[in-house]
């Protein structure tokens, strides 16, 4: 049996925007905790916050603003409204858009998601609801995902025609055992945050009025280390991907061996020695 427009739809977690005004700031940026986290909001909950041209723009200046302000020592990527994190571009803006257009488009887009991967600065996801498409590729481009127990995600664009170009086809056989991914890529069809965490793809399941207390949490701790271990560490991780191991091994040893030399391990060893809480200063950009 054929499946209907509206079914298909559906299973694209896409509707029609209602007919509101668009928010004049599409991202939200707050800086909480003495402005050591930074809690980042796509803010399109009335179009189940799908990514526009204009909204991406404005992720990635919010991006930049963060990996120049030497207080923010962690980042939280969340989202506004009840039903989604994000289901990925809004297909309503490309209907009508020229080839050229979209393609201007397609490489915004691939500077939000350059930005969340090379971030120097911590950055993880809390997400509910629905991470479809570009939504669930810019999740899995951060450092790791939190997730609340309604959360699914999935990577439908071959039901449209497209081959998934933000990340998913490199990043989720890597999150999940690879005929995982391949199918997820290939049917379309989304797995839940419970099954993304009995596979590893998602670190913590948290009853939905939970989450953002949960995710402050996690962020608070990242945030009383030492800003430049943490940095260090996530260098020696990304950077040690897919070397061989002596190779990730030297890597590793070049970032630790920069910490030993840092004031960071002197003030910890001497909070230590005086059973009190570390202090350490903001990390030169």
């Amino acid at each position: 049996m054929a499946t209907s427009t509206a079914t298909r739809m559906q299973q694209l977690g896409y509707r029609a925007p209602d007919a509101v005004p668009e928010p004049e700031q599409l991202v939200l940026v707050d800086y909480v905790s003495d402005g050591r986290i930074a809690v980042i909001t796509i803010n399109r909950p009335h179009a189940l916050n799908a990514v526009t041209t204009a909204l991406a723009a404005q992720l990635i200046e919010i991006l930049e603003t963060i990996s120049a302000r030497a207080s923010v020592r962690v980042a939280i990527l969340t989202s506004a409204g009840d039903e989604a994190f994000s289901v990925g571009g809004d297909l309503y803006e490309r209907k009508s858009m020229t080839q050229e257009q979209w393609l201007r488009q397609r490489q915004v887009f691939d500077r939000v998601l350059l930005e969340l991967r090379q971030s120097r600065r911590p950055i993880f996801t809390a997400v509910h609801g629905m991470a479809y498409g570009g939504g669930c590729e810019m999740a899995i481009s951060t450092d790791f995902i939190i997730a609340s127990d309604d959360a699914v995600f999935g990577q439908p664009e071959a039901m449209v025609g497209l081959s998934a170009g933000g990340g998913s086809p490199v990043f989720l056989p890597r999150f999940l055992p690879p005929g995982r991914a391949m199918q997820m890529l290939m049917t379309g069809q989304p797995i839940t945050a419970q099954e993304a965490y009995r596979l590893g793809m998602v670190n913590e399941v948290h009853p939905r009025a939970e989450l953002m207390d949960a995710a402050l949490r996690i962020a608070e701790q990242i945030a009383i280390n030492s800003p430049t271990a943490v940095q260090a560490v996530k260098r020696a991780v990304q950077m040690g991907q897919g070397e061989p191991v002596e190779q990730a091994v030297a890597i590793m040893m070049e970032e630790h061996w920069r910490s030993v030399v840092h004031p960071d391990r002197m003030e910890g060893i001497r909070a230590f020695v005086e059973e009190r809480e570390p202090v350490f200063a903001d990390p030169a950009v």
